[in-house]
């Protein structure tokens, strides 16, 4: 019998309103494996009220205590079922399991980091004048619209919900529809907790993009938190600006890794053939350029192709598996033929990926592709290619390393390589992104805040400043005067 993920509105379980179900399909084989409730533009306005009359009550918003101990309750239940999620999570989305049980115990790691947060948001007094205080308090912002992608579901969920949780807002959550299921399934532990007001927290599927465009412009949502392609946080700025929402925007990534002289190219050939794969090359921070010291740039070539190469492509389940397939066959498809004019268009094909066949006709498996190419402006080096399509490129100098690296128009993450430590931060300063690893690659943690400079985004999410994009701050004048000495 297959799973069904009902709408969550104001603390209840319940299918849509015009009772339409959309199947849910396994990227490996497109078998279904459950359905999901489709809702409507007035399921949408349900859950927005339902959240803003949560909001106004003191319950949640003033009661910092109840918060921390409702996300720490969260966090256990998913423990309990951390296993079970990553096996619904492989086979809805179709990454690795590996990938899948990580993504699961990175979130649980969030929600407690986000429930200590919940009761230190500190705000702060000035004496401005003798017996005139500033009193300055970080408020809930309100109702909060989160639309979640379906590369990372899980982890894409916490690292929204739980700064917004934790700072005393209310949520409508929108999740993408290939991945319905794994998100209603987190949602509900937390919809099971006790003690969790109802409509603090509301759950809405759809099929189209009707419950994303409300939540962009209803004047009952405050903030807007997205994920996903720069194309698509353009419209939701446009969408939000009648209403001056607080934005929250994670977008596109062209990440480049600069491979200096005195690296140990064996070593970290495997490593960047990882980071280019990881989800199937479907994660915005994934490896997508190497730049590569001229001196080094032939073996890079041969040690890049064979560890990419030798990537396991399989059903996420299969031992041993590196990479899975595509989110859907669409997606593949569109993929695979900008990778082939990808192919068409570059100086050298080094290793060339194709859609696979035989036991694997049926999903959207694609195996990685490795191009060389000089001009930097080309299309496929410029614009986000969401597989596993890896560039090389020659560099001569620290500075043309840099400015090929700045050649673009997003800026979330970048990784540096060398043994030189004064030029690794050298470089790193140099760059213009949001986060830069040094000898690593795709590292994030919820201590660290992770964002976009220029078109990959606004503000950041994990870690302490997260809190921003889900505050106001408040301020509070009073002359309260002084005491005057005493006469005599």
């Amino acid at each position: 019998m297959h799973a069904t993920a009902e709408l969550l509105i104001d603390g209840r379980w319940m299918p849509a309103s015009q009772g339409l179900e959309v199947p849910s399909l396994d990227p490996a084989n497109g078998s279904q494996i459950g359905c999901f409730s489709a809702a409507t533009r007035a399921d949408a306005e349900a859950a927005i009220s339902a959240a803003r009359r949560a909001f106004e009550k003191p319950t949640w918003a003033q009661s910092p205590r109840l918060r921390q101990n409702v996300m720490n309750e969260w966090a256990s239940r998913l423990e309990h079922k951390a296993e079970a999620l990553a096996q619904l999570l492989t086979q809805e989305n179709g990454k690795v399991i590996a990938q899948s049980r990580g993504e699961l115990m990175g979130a649980i790691s969030e929600i407690r980091y986000y429930a200590g947060l919940a009761r230190h948001i500190p705000g702060h007094v000035l004496e401005v004048e003798p017996g005139v205080f500033s009193t300055m308090l970080k408020e809930p912002a309100g109702v909060a619209g989160i639309i979640v992608p379906w590369n990372a579901p899980v982890i894409l969920l916490i690292r929204s919900i739980t700064p917004a949780l934790a700072a005393g807002c209310t949520c409508v959550v929108k999740p993408a529809p290939q991945s319905a299921l794994i998100t209603a399934a987190v949602i509900r532990e937390l919809a099971d907790v006790t003690g969790l007001p109802p409509g603090v927290v509301n759950l809405v599927s759809e099929q189209g993009h009707d419950v994303a465009q409300l939540l962009t412009t209803s004047p009952e949502v405050d903030v807007v938190s997205f994920t996903g392609s720069n194309l698509t946080g353009q419209r939701i700025m446009a969408a939000a600006a009648p209403t001056m929402k607080k934005l929250s925007l994670e977008l596109g990534g062209k990440s480049c890794c600069l491979v200096f002289e005195d690296a140990d190219i064996d070593h970290i050939a495997p490593q960047l053939a990882a980071a280019a794969t990881v989800i199937s090359g479907q994660q915005c921070t994934a490896a997508r350029r190497v730049l590569v010291h001229a001196s080094r740039y032939e073996a890079m070539k041969k040690a890049l192709a064979s560890a990419l190469a030798a990537i396991k492509v399989a059903p996420g389940n299969t031992p041993g598996a590196q990479m899975g397939p595509l989110i859907d066959l669409s997606t593949t498809e569109l993929v695979q033929r900008r990778i082939e004019q990808a192919m068409d268009d570059a100086d050298e094909v080094i290793l060339r990926g194709q859609r696979l066949g035989g036991n694997l006709r049926l999903g959207g498996f694609v195996s990685p592709t490795l191009v060389a190419h000089r001009d930097a402006s080309a299309s496929f080096v410029q614009e986000e290619i969401f597989g596993p399509l890896v560039v090389l490129e020659k560099f001569e100098t620290e500075t043309e390393a840099v400015a090929r690296a700045n050649h673009t128009e997003f800026g979330l993450s970048a990784s540096v390589w060398t043994e030189q430590g004064a030029r690794a931060w050298r470089i790193a300063r140099a760059l213009r992104n949001g986060t830069v690893w040094i000898n690593d690659h795709n590292k994030l943690c919820a201590e660290a805040e992770t964002g976009g400079y220029r078109r990959s985004g606004l503000g950041r999410l994990h870690g302490f400043d997260a809190l921003i994009d889900f505050t106001e701050i408040k301020h509070i004048y009073q002359n309260v005067g002084v005491l005057e000495p005493p006469k005599g």
